[in-house]
């Protein structure tokens, strides 16, 4: 496994040696040895997957806030999205700042998104599905979201958004005295 840095503080991309032969191929998704750079002394306390149908659909911009802040280990198991994340932490020199990466099962890559950012994705490919590594359990108490279409932040879908849950419509543009998330 092999970190990536980013354009933004902490959002690692992780590429992974895929083994190959006439049986077909194996990679490590997982090894807290060798991502302890960025893992640290977090644990994984909970494993999600998530399907997604239709092309153009987007899920997110989706945080959880203080005690449940959580660090995210973001894969495509099937098709194919642009997966992306946002800058929230209060104070942080990239506040406010997005980055994306294209994941793919043939890519074999992953988004680390740290506490404090933002997340969300867009399905370039039919019935995509992401599996999710997380290193706090969710807490409804504690969620919080940011629009897609958040001006301030000014994110290049590349495509049409559609099929956004009445959820994600319902997070609010964020205020000018919007500071940030507290961690």
């Amino acid at each position: 496994m092999n970190l990536v840095e980013t354009n933004i503080l902490g959002v690692n991309i992780i590429e992974n040696t895929v083994f190959q032969d006439n049986r077909g191929a194996f990679s490590r998704l997982y090894c807290a040895g060798e991502l302890k750079e960025v893992v640290g002394s977090r644990s994984i306390v909970q494993i999600n997957h998530s399907m997604t149908h239709s092309v153009g659909a987007v899920r997110g911009l989706h945080y959880q806030n203080s005690s449940h802040a959580e660090m995210k280990i973001v894969r495509c198991l099937k098709g194919r999205v642009l997966d992306v994340v946002v800058d929230l932490r209060q104070g942080s020199a990239t506040f406010l700042k997005w980055t994306s990466i294209e994941l793919t099962p043939e890519n074999h890559l992953a988004f680390v998104i740290p506490e404090g950012c933002a997340h969300g994705f867009q399905v370039l490919e039919k019935d995509s599905e992401l599996l999710y590594l997380h290193s706090e359990f969710y807490s409804q108490d504690d969620e919080g979201g940011v629009r897609y279409d958040e001006p301030k932040i000014n994110i290049n879908w590349p495509l049409a958004p559609i099929d956004l849950s009445a959820r994600d419509l319902s997070h609010p543009y964020l205020t000018n005295d919007f500071k940030g998330v507290i961690l």
